[in-house]
Formats: structure tokens, sequence, C-alpha cells
């Protein structure tokens, strides 16, 4: 007697699990852990706590000892009994905050800036590039250069005074004078230190000249300019200031001397300290600009 196969169902819903693909099964976002996301937080809140009160450590440090010095007169190798104190320092400040003289010295003294620094920018790069692409304008151009740039700015007033029809070209005329340099020299080492294998690599591809210029040479050189950029915005500022005690009528720099010839020793501090608030707005501009520009690099995203 024959035995019957013993035979077995299948239900629908088993033969469509089997059938179907395992990528056919629908996609769920996975959601980063809750202990995860928590600790993630946490190290930016850090970062974040860190960038605020590490930079105000040194600043009270220095408020701290200023005080102490002034407040008991302390006279040593340095005289403090002179010095103002913070709480006069403040006082002269808030003063200036209500005056609208104080405003327009602050914009004056931008404008100069702002103007100097853009055609110290333009003329620098341009210069840079052109004679660190050609070897004809290297050797012409390079030694003349050599000569001017150890010249200080400021040594420019009198000739200034004496070319210039008004004071506000003779500033402007220094700030640029002084913000050249830097830049044009940054743009000549940029330009130096360019790997010659991208341009090699870009001719054999088929870029032309002005293809290789604008793709390949002035990317990789902008970082190295902007490093020149940010050191002529610091000694624009320098210049700019020191030209308007010597020659000018109005800005931050001929208020301080003003307060100075007053005796009004709270009043130089504080604009020092309006110079030193200005020169860190504009060298952060620049360089956020800069890694705005430099975004490729690889440690523009920190």
């Amino acid at each position: 007697m024959a035995s019957s196969a013993p035979t077995t169902t299948r239900s629908a819903s088993d033969e469509d699990n089997t059938s179907r693909p395992a990528s056919a099964s629908p996609s769920v976002p996975v959601e980063p852990p809750t202990g995860r996301r928590s600790i993630v937080d946490a190290v930016r809140a850090r970062k974040l706590a860190a960038s605020i009160l590490l930079p105000l450590i040194p600043i009270a440090a220095f408020i701290a000892v200023w005080y102490l010095l002034t407040e008991n007169q302390v006279v040593a190798w340095l005289r403090f009994n002179r010095m103002p104190t913070p709480g006069a320092v403040l006082d002269s400040f808030g003063e200036r905050l209500g005056s609208s003289a104080y405003y327009e010295d602050l914009l004056a003294s931008l404008q100069r800036i702002l103007l100097g620094f853009a055609l110290a920018a333009v003329v620098g790069v341009a210069l840079g590039m052109l004679i660190g692409r050609s070897e004809i304008a290297r050797k012409t151009l390079r030694p003349f250069i050599e000569i001017v740039r150890p010249i200080p700015a400021i040594a420019l007033v009198p000739l200034t005074i004496l070319l210039f029809p008004s004071s506000e070209q003779g500033i402007v005329f220094i700030t640029f004078f002084a913000a050249f340099f830097p830049v044009l020299v940054s743009t000549i080492h940029a330009m130096d230190s360019l790997p010659k294998v991208w341009e090699e690599a870009a001719y054999t591809m088929g870029a032309s000249r002005t293809t290789i210029l604008r793709q390949v040479v002035l990317p990789g050189a902008l970082p190295g300019i902007f490093s020149g950029l940010s050191v002529a915005m610091g000694v624009a500022w320098i210049c700019v200031v020191s030209a308007e005690m010597i020659s000018g009528q109005f800005g931050i720099g001929y208020y301080t001397w003003q307060a100075y010839g007053l005796l009004d020793y709270a009043g130089v501090v504080v604009g020092m300290l309006s110079i030193g608030a200005l020169g860190l707005i504009t060298a952060w501009i620049v360089e956020m600009i800069g890694r705005r520009i430099n975004h490729w690099l690889p440690r523009a995203k920190h």
C-alpha cells in the first residue's frame, strides 16, 4: 500500500514575503539614538561656550591689572598715577557715545581706510600677478619695488602735504601706500608657490592661458593673497591714524591727538580702544570673506 506524501499549505502572505526582493521593503529613516544626539549637542554647546568665554579671559585679566595699578597709583618703572582708571574711561566713553562728533570721526576714518585699502587690494593683486607671471615684469619692476618698500608710509606726510590739494587725498594715499606692499608681496609669493603641475595638467586638457589664469592660477593663489590682505588691513589702520594725528582735521586719530592736547587722558584711551575695535571688525570681515571664497580649503570649514 503506497503511502501518500505529506502536503504542506502556504498562505498567500507567505508567498508574497518570500517572493518580494529585499530591496523592495519600505525604507524607514533611521534617526540617531537619543543619547548620541545629546552628546553631539553637548559638544557643540561646549565649543560655543569656549569660543565666547576664552577671549574674555585675557580681556578681564587686563582690566583687573589696569584697575589695580591705577587705583593704587603704583609708581615703579612705569608711572600709573597719571593713567586714567577703567571707570574714568568708561564715563568718557559714555559721553562720546552721546556726541555726534564721535560718530563723524569714526565714519571719516572708515571711509579713508576702505578707499585706500580697496585701491591697494586691486592694484597690489593685479601688479603682483603680473610680476609673478612675467619674467620681464619681474626683472623690470621688482628692484624698484624693493627700493620703495622699506620707506615708512608715515614719512610721506610732508610730501603728501606738498603734492595733494587737500589733506583728505593725502591721507587716503598714505593708507594706500601702507597697504599696497603687503598685498603685492603676498601675491608674488603666492604666484611663486603654485605647483607647476596644475598648469601642465590644464594645458594637457586644452585650456587656454586666460582659462588657466582665471580658473587655476587665481583660485590657487587666493589663500596667500588673503593672508597679505589681512596684514595690510592692520598696517593701514596704523598709518591712517598716524596721518590723521599729523595732518588730519577729523577722524579717530585726530580725536585721539586732540584729547591728548587737552590733557583728556581718558579720551585718549577711548580713542585707542575705538581704533582697536575698528581694526578688529575690519580684519574679521576680511577673514570671513577669505574663508567664504576659499571654501574649498580643508581648514576653511573649521
